[in-house]
């Protein structure tokens, strides 16, 4: 996370974004870094028939779409505001002047990246499984891997069951028919319809 000074200082300006409004679109070149101040987006793509694939979410402190400003190729997804949602955005290559002139903000963005690419193969080996239980039990122990708290059901899932749909490539249904199994199994326990893993 670049500091709210730092970003300001080089140019950075806020936006808000409402619920369901787009801050980019797939096919458009990267012109900006962007870094939530507040809110939650969505990474998605839509298939032929119309169905949504959720790539990421990310909340406050994040940032998103950063990598393609290395590369001289069009976003691969879109970006969605999935809650009223303050955005701070810079452009290109003030982003781009920042990381030179700040070697300890290079560093923080590899890391971020690398973590990144982490997800990615985690979620792309999710794909080999068959099972639903496998596919939502690896992505609850990813999320949960940044929670100190590990024990049984201190976790509390922060998505709702359309997004594990839409992150596994389950239909909702089957997401909910596999919890309420998982929830048999003791493998997560519900509380007030929320997911604690």
């Amino acid at each position: 996370m670049i500091t709210e000074s730092l970003l300001i200082s080089f140019g950075a300006e806020t936006r808000t974004f409402h619920t369901g409004e787009m801050i980019f679109h797939e096919k458009e070149f990267p012109t900006h870094y962007y870094q939530i101040e507040k809110g939650k987006i969505k990474l998605n793509n839509y298939t032929e028939d119309g169905k949504e694939f959720i790539q990421n979410i990310f909340s406050d402190g994040h940032s998103f779409g950063e990598s393609l400003l290395f590369v001289d190729r069009p976003y691969p997804m879109n970006a969605v505001a999935i809650e009223d949602s303050v955005i701070y955005k810079m452009p290109k290559q003030n982003f781009l002047d920042l990381i030179k002139s700040n070697p300890e903000i290079s560093l923080s963005i590899y890391e971020c990246l690398a973590e990144r690419m982490y997800y990615k193969y985690i979620m792309f080996y999710n794909l080999s499984f068959q099972s639903p239980v496998a596919k939502l039990k690896l992505l609850m122990d990813y999320l949960k891997s940044y929670h100190e708290d590990k024990t049984p059901y201190s976790f509390q899932i922060p998505l709702t069951r359309q997004q594990m749909a839409s992150l596994t490539g389950l239909c909702v249904e089957t997401v909910i028919r596999t919890i309420k199994q998982m929830e048999k199994d003791q493998i997560v326990k519900i509380e007030k319809r929320k997911i604690h893993y």
